[in-house]
């Protein structure tokens, strides 16, 4: 199940990159040879950058690419370092359901409930925000991999 959640997220992950790179390529096309610039693209990138950023990170939370600041000296995480991983685990996961998906999904709540829309594009705002919900589930189900992992080798 993971290898197919993360092939779905390499996937989307390019399709977004190659939009955004499009439209700020159309962009720069049409500003300085056309000498019309498009209206819509600064928004398409945007968005786009949106999606790709927290997307990205959820992918990276998968493949455990994630920052690690490095607080404690090197031989006291030694002797306790499935503990301190399973540690930033739960309070990654904490973090995820909390902020991204109770918080990001009231964002998404209230901005369908009011009916925002972007400037150019005229799409509800809540498309856009929804990638924060949908991040921190992703989020939360690599933390939960991840630590259930760190059990099993605890136990062995």
């Amino acid at each position: 199940m993971k290898n197919k959640v993360d092939r779905i997220l390499e996937y989307l992950l390019v399709a977004l990159f190659s939009i955004m790179l499009f439209s700020v390529l159309w962009q720069v096309f049409s500003r300085f040879f056309l000498k019309s610039p498009s209206t819509l693209t600064d928004e398409i990138s945007s968005y786009g950058l949106i999606w790709v950023g927290l997307l990205g990170a959820a992918y990276a939370t998968g493949k455990k690419l994630h920052l690690a600041i490095d607080l404690f000296p090197k031989k006291l995480v030694a002797r306790r370092a499935v503990f301190l991983d399973g540690f930033v685990y739960v309070a990654v996961a904490f973090f995820s359901i909390m902020v991204m998906v109770i918080g990001g999904g009231r964002l998404c709540w209230i901005t369908f409930a009011l009916g925002q829309k972007s400037a150019a594009l005229e799409i509800p705002l809540g498309f856009v925000y929804l990638v924060v919900p949908l991040s921190g589930l992703l989020i939360l189900y690599y933390c939960i991999l991840h630590f259930e992992l760190l059990r099993k080798q605890k136990k062995d």
